[in-house]
């Protein structure tokens, strides 16, 4: 366990290393950059909590039990690296587009980045890295929320905004998890 929380962790900084990024630069550049993030962990094989939402087993306790570790490893690796105050970094924009777009739309732009994460997760275990390559900046560009890059976005904002975001943000970690499990719904995804 204690592998799998270190490894989680390790996860969620490469996250928030693509959210640092894409704040940095921002449009297409920086969200194809964002990309650097899921290839590290599509390479070193590192546990994200949108990598494997979509590929649970349902029935068995300990996977639900990974999974939430999972996620909760993934936050602490993206609050670490906000630790670092890189230069130029705030989230306070994107934070607040959240804020304003309310619990349903924030529902439906997780369920939409969840659906895509599990088809590129799907590819690159297939050995298929462009759909990652090409994946990334699609739901980025489109303006869906990744659970774990708004755990970056959110480290990087005031108290009083982080505070006020928490309640969509778990509609968000909800809404990726949904999302995840549409292509199992629809049977073309490999466990």
């Amino acid at each position: 366990m204690f592998e799998k929380i270190k490894r989680s962790i390790l996860a969620g900084i490469c996250i928030g290393l693509g959210g640092a990024i894409f704040l940095k630069l921002g449009g297409v550049v920086g969200a194809v950059m964002f990309a650097f993030g899921l290839l590290t962990i599509v390479h070193y094989k590192l546990p994200l909590y949108t990598g494997t939402a979509g590929f649970i087993d349902a029935k068995s306790g300990n996977d639900w039990l990974s999974m939430v570790v999972i996620l909760l490893g993934n936050i602490v690796g993206c609050y670490l690296l906000s630790l670092l105050n890189i230069k130029g970094i705030d989230g306070t924009a994107v934070i607040q587009s959240r804020l304003d777009a309310g619990f349903l739309q924030s529902l439906l732009n997780a369920i939409g980045c969840g659906y895509i994460m599990t088809v590129i997760v799907q590819a690159a275990r297939d050995k298929n890295i462009l759909l990652i390559i090409f994946g990334i900046p699609l739901f980025i560009l489109l303006g869906f929320y990744h659970s774990i890059a708004d755990a970056f976005y959110m480290f990087v904002v005031s108290f009083d905004l982080l505070k006020a975001y928490l309640p969509t943000y778990c509609i968000i970690v909800l809404g990726n998890f949904i999302g995840c499990n549409i292509p199992r719904l629809l049977s073309y995804n490999k466990r």
